[in-house]
């Protein structure tokens, strides 16, 4: 088990030779709404080097970059990898087109169509799942029945859950997965997110650097861990730190300005 550090403490130590620090999303950089102690410093510090590889599937990055925006955290659509959106591009490239049974929240919907791949639950190609606050006993049944019949299935990500601002678990994508394959015992299905490496190698290849020259920042050692290893990456646990207060935000988002 590695040592987790607070990002306050991780701000501290010398980063000679690194030339990118990717960072988790949830339970690094905020926690539902609210922006977690010394993410605001870090935005600060590290500037164009900091990236966002997340296993978020209910964003996109430009859903996502406005939604931080908000909270007084600016980056780039263009640094913002994550699992759902990822998922949507790599299936519109294999099967252009493609009739899809799509469980997802509206950004992602929206991305699909723009994609050009064609919502149909009766005659779908392939299935995919990815978070879904909406998400039903009809839909459970109904994508049973599907993968039933040999549908297959694209998994945004694996994650159960994610942790909430008071640290209450809120459910993720692998959650409703374990309900399928409940279910459906044996489900085979395709998945980019962590700890596959595919995000950050994504990353990677975007800030134009070697995985010995970048730093990745994560809350779990099994997934973000894991998915540092695969990439070569050197990897930070980072503890959850307690939500820091909205007034304080404020504060330092009107110093930055």
């Amino acid at each position: 088990m590695s040592h987790a550090i607070e990002i306050k403490d991780f701000l501290s130590t010398s980063l000679a030779g690194c030339a990118a620090v990717l960072s988790d999303l949830d339970g690094c950089l905020i926690s539902g709404e609210t922006v977690l102690s010394a993410v605001p410093e870090l935005f600060e510090r590290f500037g164009d080097m900091l990236w966002i590889v997340s296993n978020n599937s209910t964003d996109t990055a430009v859903s996502l970059s406005a939604r931080l925006a908000g909270m007084g955290l600016t980056i780039a659509p263009g640094r913002i990898f994550l699992a759902g959106e990822q998922t949507l591009l790599r299936i519109a490239a294999e099967q252009p087109g493609a009739r899809i049974a799509l469980y997802a929240a509206p950004p992602l919907q929206d991305l699909a169509r723009e994609l050009g791949l064609i919502a149909d639950r009766k005659h779908p190609e392939v299935a995919v799942l990815a978070r879904d606050p909406g998400f039903a006993f009809r839909d459970l049944r109904e994508l049973t029945a599907h993968l039933h019949r040999g549908l297959p299935i694209w998994v945004t990500n694996g994650d159960a859950s994610h942790p909430g601002p008071d640290g209450t678990p809120e459910p993720e994508t692998g959650a409703l997965f374990a309900a399928l394959t409940s279910a459906v015992p044996g489900i085979v299905c395709r998945q980019l997110g962590k700890p596959e490496p595919y995000l950050l190698d994504l990353a990677l290849a975007a800030a134009g650097v070697r995985p010995d020259q970048a730093i990745f920042l994560g809350d779990t050692e099994g997934t973000d861990g894991g998915a540092a290893d695969a990439s070569g990456v050197p990897f930070v646990l980072i503890a959850r730190p307690q939500p820091v207060s909205q007034s304080l935000l404020q504060s330092v988002s009107r110093g930055m300005a």
